[in-house]
């Protein structure tokens, strides 16, 4: 799997669904200001790179016994969908929060007691997202085998808060092989590898 790490963060930086702007960073909704912005919603509109990253969600997901497959509103649904269908298993989607009408659902689909699901995510930052849809799918009585994303940053803070709350999680590349393309890619500078890494190390005190 490193080496298919090594060639998705290549993919990504050359459809721009990453983007690396140290010198004038982007500030994420949490108020970050960060070197770098990730959209892996772009990799959709580039059938190569969407058939490379479906390719890696099924070997993650041949490692679990999984009956049911869950994306996370609204990144991971497109994905979720694509892995489902080509694994025959079927799909759900879990709502940052419920609908305010209706059936004010938070869980859309079918999920049932001891149902073993795969949660779905395109990217995993600070992993609140990701352990918000594995708390909703856990109070419906399924069991969530792990979380299964195409990028994370590699924080800490994300590491202990999915910990924490016993989530496995496994993705198809991340922040250390992202700048090992970039360098090869001679998309960065060794200053700017030096501001990143920085980053990583502390994204909330970065300026």
């Amino acid at each position: 799997m490193e080496n298919l790490a090594q060639e998705i963060a290549r993919s990504l930086l050359q459809i721009n669904a990453i983007k690396l702007s140290p010198q004038k960073p982007f500030i994420w909704a949490s108020g970050i200001n960060s070197p770098i912005y990730c959209d892996n919603r772009i990799a959709l509109s580039f059938p190569s790179v969407r058939q490379q990253i479906t390719y890696g969600f099924i070997q993650l997901a041949s490692a679990f016994d999984a009956d049911g497959i869950a994306g996370v509103a609204t990144a991971g649904i497109p994905w979720g969908a694509i892995l489902a269908d080509r694994l025959g298993l079927p799909f759900l989607y879990v709502r940052s929060k419920a609908k305010s009408h209706g059936r004010q659902n938070l869980i859309e689909g079918m999920v049932t007691p001891g149902q073993k699901i795969l949660v779905i995510e395109d990217l995993i930052s600070t992993g609140g997202s990701s352990i918000s849809a594995v708390e909703a799918l856990r109070e419906q009585g399924a069991e969530v085998l792990a979380i299964l994303a195409i990028f994370t940053y590699q924080f800490a803070e994300a590491e202990e808060a999915l910990h924490a709350k016993h989530c496995l999680y496994r993705t198809l590349s991340n922040y250390a092989s992202l700048l090992t393309a970039a360098q090869e890619l001679t998309y960065i500078t060794a200053g700017e590898l030096e501001t990143l890494k920085n980053w990583r190390d502390d994204p909330r005190a970065w300026k």
